[in-house]
């Protein structure tokens, strides 16, 4: 076997095996994105329940604490910014800007959630009613699962970004399309993080 030969031959066998390592660096690259897409859509589905928790949270606190309008009212717009933040997130989960919108949204409306809940320990007859109870039960159990879910998308996301910022996958990742690192999703308030403690 001449030498050119063995040069071709070892020269192949090298760019057969960074183009394996590519391949890899690639597939590795759409797991770990698609890992924390997956994260996230197990956070809009409790952030959807909690959305549509407080409506009927409102309705039933309303009868009681009718004169706390400007509170039910804060509660209500925190909430319809909180839908947007959480739709605008969700077109893509991971953007930073899009993740801190969200989380600044929902940190408002854990602090809107905080007065309301607190306002209504003023009320004996709200807080016996069953149907609080059962709503203020729900809420802490959804924002409990809420908690989990971003502890697990933040997880995913660190995850990505610290493989997508080794070498030699930094020099890859741009050219497999893998821009920016993913945002972490960081509530303004940790209220959501900590469920409102409601004793009945």
């Amino acid at each position: 076997m001449s030498s050119g030969l063995i040069v071709v031959l070892v020269l192949a066998g090298i760019v057969v095996l960074l183009l394996m390592y590519g391949i890899g660096v690639f597939n590795r690259l759409v797991a770990l994105k698609n890992r924390y897409e997956n994260g996230f859509a197990q956070i809009e589905v409790q952030l959807k329940r909690r959305h549509d928790l407080i409506p009927s949270l409102v309705e039933t606190v309303k009868g009681y604490m009718a004169h706390e309008k400007e509170t039910l009212e804060a509660v209500i717009q925190a909430r319809n910014q909180a839908v947007g933040g959480l739709a605008d997130a969700s077109g893509n989960p991971g953007d930073p800007a899009a993740m801190k919108n969200l989380g600044g949204a929902e940190g408002a409306l854990s602090g809107a959630m905080g007065r309301l809940l607190a306002l209504s320990e003023s009320y004996p007859d709200l807080k016996a009613s069953q149907n609080m109870q059962q709503l203020t039960e729900e809420l802490t159990s959804t924002e409990n699962k809420v908690a989990f879910a971003r502890q697990a998308f933040n997880d995913a996301v660190t995850e990505y970004n610290t493989y997508k910022q080794g070498f030699p996958p930094v020099v890859l990742a741009g050219a497999f399309g893998h821009g920016p690192d993913a945002g972490l999703l960081e509530f303004d308030s940790e209220a959501i993080a900590e469920p409102p403690k409601v004793e009945f």
